[in-house]
């Protein structure tokens, strides 16, 4: 089983590397970083970077395509060789994921409308501008394709399609196995639970 986890320029780490600490357990799995070029893609604020084996148009087809978000995806929503390639993706893949605003992507390619879907809460309006409907949920399934919200959920969303893919006891050992036993110190992770003055300090900037 062939999974390919696109890399663009400013993509938030954990979007694509959350998915990937759960998918590589799975039996028989190949994991495959591309890019529009071979070597490093830093992310979001370009601190880290992950190394793309491959490109784009080296990859012809896979069986799960995990699309990651970040600051970078808004600026390819109208990228139109990255949009045709989820597309050949898309039609020959099994699974079609996303996390965060990855879902942005999908929608800008025409992959979501008319479906449910997720995303990172403050990127609701851009996801219905492409005909999708929001719903408030950390890991959507319609038919093949699975969104979810943002950043930790992939892990989530990362679960949920290994158990679908092989079965839940083995989706329960690799969640034993990466130790995914959330315990959060505050209850902070939704707009609805933030404090005033969390929502005031994000808004300006943490940094």
């Amino acid at each position: 089983m062939r999974i390919v986890i696109p890399l663009f320029d400013r993509f938030t780490a954990l979007d694509a590397v959350g998915p990937y600490e759960v998918l590589k357990f799975l039996p028989g799995v190949e994991i495959v970083f591309a890019a529009t070029e071979p070597g490093p893609v830093r992310d979001v604020p370009r601190w880290l970077a992950i190394t793309a084996d491959a490109t784009f148009t080296d990859i012809d087809s896979c069986d799960v395509l995990v699309v990651p978000g970040g600051p970078g995806a808004r600026e390819l929503l109208r990228d139109g060789e990255l949009l045709d390639w989820l597309r050949r993706m898309h039609q020959g893949s099994i699974w079609t994921t996303s996390v965060c605003t990855g879902s942005l992507l999908l929608g800008a390619a025409g992959l979501l409308t008319g479906l449910s879907a997720t995303t990172h809460w403050a990127a609701i309006d851009v996801l219905e501008s492409f005909g999708a409907t929001y719903t408030a949920e950390r890991v959507i399934f319609q038919g093949k394709i699975v969104t979810a919200a943002g950043v930790s959920s992939g892990i989530d969303m990362a679960l949920a399609l290994a158990a679908r893919i092989t079965d839940q006891t083995t989706a329960e050992a690799i969640q034993l196995a990466i130790e995914y036993d959330p315990q959060p110190p505050f209850d902070a992770g939704s707009p609805a639970k933030a404090s005033r003055a969390a929502r005031a300090l994000l808004a300006r900037g943490i940094r």
